[in-house]
């Protein structure tokens, strides 16, 4: 477990982290959404080492971290930083003797993350040589060659396409999956939403949010209820308590002054017949977004 505790930072007289505190936990996707400035690469750049706080701790497992710990983390800036000069395979198989691996290993670890990644045929190409996104996939690359404990990434899908969005979003999984911890910002937010099992939202370098995607969608659930049903529903606009904002024959959207008028409205759709659907609607991230950082 990867846990930021009170961390702050001054530049200045200006606080651009204050009191910073989350998990990041093994197995797990975690999401760090916050605006232009809200203290993300900052934080990020403390998680490494690359920066000093002025105030809290950072630790791994209970224990404050130390330079062997961060060999065990993988890290993609949002600014590019591979030599374009060199060429794709030499480049992350350098980087992977880096982390200790022989040449051999290297080059097998480079070769099969590279091709994971899409990059299977341009592995003899210059760096330069390769698009704006393809870059982006080889930054990517040089962070997991080494198979890292702990994953820090900073807008890995910006520049992404469709396609490579979600071949770099099934890479992260994967890493996930096997057990690593994996922090990732990105203004993406519909990729953050279908991705993430956690979040932690940032505003004016204070978390104002944070938790299991799950928690958090319960937590700002409104009495929006959807109704899908087999005959039409318009009787719904006539229920007291109940404020209509979609309808389309069987299906109505609704707002329901409270828990008793929403299971009437149930109640006596299932008394016209079958019912398919009613539930309360999820906020999506981008309307927790807006709540919490106004």
């Amino acid at each position: 477990m990867l846990r930021l505790s009170g961390i702050t930072k001054n530049y200045g007289e200006r606080r651009a982290l204050d009191g910073v505190t989350f998990d990041v936990a093994p197995g797990r996707l975690t999401g760090f959404v916050g605006g232009n400035g809200a203290g993300k690469t900052t934080t990020m750049r403390i998680i490494l080492g690359l920066l000093a706080p002025d105030g809290g701790t950072v630790t791994l497992d209970r224990q404050e971290l130390t330079t062997d710990d961060r060999r065990r983390f993988g890290y993609m800036p949002e600014e590019r930083g591979l030599y374009p000069k060199m060429k794709v395979l030499d480049h992350i198989v350098y980087l992977a003797r880096l982390h200790g691996f022989s040449r051999a290993d290297a080059t097998e670890r480079a070769t099969a993350i590279l091709d994971r990644l899409g990059l299977g045929e341009r592995l003899a190409d210059n760096i330069e040589a390769l698009s704006l996104g393809n870059q982006q996939r080889a930054q990517i690359a040089a962070a997991l060659v080494h198979d890292p404990e702990v994953l820090i990434l900073d807008e890995p899908f910006s520049g992404l396409d469709p396609l490579a969005v979600e071949v770099v979003a099934g890479v992260l999984q994967d890493r996930a999956a096997a057990g690593a911890s994996v922090l990732f910002s990105s203004h993406q937010l519909d990729v953050v939403e279908r991705l993430c099992d956690d979040l932690v939202i940032i505003a004016a370098g204070e978390v104002r949010t944070s938790g299991s995607r799950e928690r958090l969608r319960e937590e700002h659930a409104t009495s929006r209820f959807e109704l899908t049903a087999a005959k039409d529903v318009g009787w719904v606009r006539e229920e007291p308590g109940i404020q209509v904002i979609d309808f389309d024959g069987g299906y109505a959207l609704f707002d329901a002054d409270d828990a008793a008028a929403a299971q009437r409205v149930l109640q006596r759709a299932v008394s016209y017949g079958e019912v398919t659907r009613f539930a309360p609607q999820q906020p999506s991230l981008a309307q927790i977004f807006k709540e919490v950082i106004r």
